[in-house]
């Protein structure tokens, strides 16, 4: 006889070594919670049993119903600057941790759920989500995973039985969110403005133990750590902006310690390439505009910087020069970041002079065209098969580098296709399958889901998931609170 399904060993390591940080609270109970979907491929990379995801254990779990011998409830505590405005008090306001748990590398995770009611840390509202937006944040996460983009994902979408109000009644729903960890820069500015450098330490401490195991022993710790979450945001801004991903809301409380993406509220993918590009409601202003993003990251992690000048030198005044200098390095990080990413997608597997004003010629060719980003990169294996796809003068350039690779044309379309997308998650797509979902059919939320979790490998009969959309004038996307 089979074993039955066995729920995840949870910890609680976050929760006892920061109790400052962590507020246990209790989930609203869901009335009839029902599993919408699950993920039971990331579950068994995980680690986790896919019938016990798919078992009404794990459903009373998930929805306030009932709870394992291991699991507990946090709400985790943090601040923030949003749209450049100091929140001291932000956290978990309608989000609990229900643990960590160790996949079978030994790598530790966290379980998360997200619109389980309200918490200490609420701000108003319902502490409620609705289905649309928690099956966005699993589509992204999912399309940014197969894009090799790191980035928290989801285990499951449940609804709970009850209604959520917004503009008009919309079915509640939870996200099941699991990531490295949900450390923020916010956390650090929560920790720092506790007053205490020995819960400041503690948490950085932490972070180091968690994500930079490394520089654990090293001198220079702290400044280390600064570096090393600069290095990891550079990597991770850089390949947002390779794909035309505009996250639309880059608070300081969205930006993970560990380099994940976290949080797809109003995000989006552009288009045209436009710098200007703004999908976001709230981002009247156009602050996290595509072409702001490093800039914007860059600013949030000077924030970051900050809390930690009290561990990095005794007298904090003397932490402020190797702070700045950590921080002046961030443009050209990301542009190392960036311009070997483009070279990849360009089909380049040396370095060469020019190639960066190769791959910036380009990109300014498809602003003054208004081309789609995706779609052109993808194109390039079409050049090399014959078809012209316009911008000669450029592709001329580009034909005598690739010479330089000494490869056949066969190996270079190989390593274009696999280099570059040809599905990610269009915006009118997106729109579709969402709203087809919330009236009750999930087909076209699991025909994009399928495309963009495979987003090299070019189906015949799909080709309007690899088609720029033409969304009206003033398309907007939402927080989802």
């Amino acid at each position: 006889m089979a074993s039955p399904a066995a729920p995840p060993e949870f910890e609680h390591t976050y929760a006892r070594s920061l109790p400052s940080l962590a507020a246990s609270w209790a989930a609203d109970i869901s009335s009839q919670p029902q599993l919408v979907i699950a993920n039971p491929k990331l579950a068994i990379d995980l680690g986790i049993d896919a019938d016990w995801l798919a078992s009404n254990e794990a459903l009373h779990l998930f929805s306030g119903n009932g709870t394992t011998k291991d699991a507990e409830r946090y709400a985790l505590a943090y601040a923030g600057h949003q749209f450049g405005s100091y929140s001291p008090r932000l956290g978990d306001g309608r989000a609990l941790l229900i643990g960590e748990f160790s996949d079978p590398l030994g790598q530790r995770w966290d379980l998360h759920l997200k619109g389980s009611g309200r918490t200490p840390f609420a701000r108003g509202g319902d502490g409620k989500a609705t289905l649309g937006p928690m099956l966005r944040e699993f589509l992204m996460g999912e399309a940014m995973a197969a894009l090799g983009i790191p980035t928290t994902r989801a285990l499951a979408v449940i609804t709970t039985g009850e209604l959520a109000m917004r503009e008009r009644p919309l079915p509640g729903a939870i996200l099941v969110r699991v990531a490295a960890s949900h450390l923020r820069v916010g956390t650090f500015q929560y920790a720092a403005s506790l007053d205490s450098v020995d819960d400041l330490r503690a948490l950085a401490d932490y972070a180091i133990a968690r994500h930079y195991p490394e520089l654990d022993g090293e001198n220079n710790r702290y400044l280390n750590l600064l570096t090393a979450v600069i290095e990891r945001q550079a990597s991770l801004v850089a390949e947002w902006m390779l794909v035309g991903f505009i996250h639309g809301v880059m608070n300081t409380d969205n930006v993970t310690i560990s380099g994940e993406t976290i949080d797809y509220g109003p995000c989006a993918f552009m288009d045209t390439v436009d710098p200007q590009t703004v999908f976001s409601s709230i981002d009247e202003g156009g602050r996290y505009a595509y072409g702001r993003q490093p800039a914007i990251t860059q600013w949030n992690l000077a924030r970051f910087a900050e809390t930690l000048l009290p561990l990095i030198a005794a007298n904090p005044e003397d932490a402020i020069a190797p702070a700045t200098e950590a921080l002046e390095a961030f443009p050209d990080i990301f542009s190392r970041h960036w311009h070997s990413g483009m070279n990849r997608r360009l089909g380049f597997s040396t370095q060469a002079d020019g190639d960066n004003d190769l791959a910036n010629d380009l990109v300014a060719l498809l602003q003054e065209r208004r081309l789609d980003l995706v779609s052109t990169m993808r194109s390039l294996a079409d050049h090399l098969r014959g078809r012209d796809i316009g911008f000669s003068e450029w592709t001329t350039r580009w034909e005598t580098r690739l010479q330089l690779e000494g490869v056949t044309n066969l190996e270079l379309i190989d390593r274009l296709q696999a280099a570059n997308p040809i599905y990610v998650p269009r915006n009118h797509l997106v729109e579709e399958a969402l709203s087809a979902a919330v009236a009750g059919d999930l087909a076209p939320f699991e025909a994009l889901l399928e495309r963009v979790t495979h987003p090299y490998d070019e189906v015949i009969g799909a080709e309007r998931y690899a088609m720029p959309g033409d969304p009206a004038p003033g398309y907007r996307t939402y927080c989802g609170t």
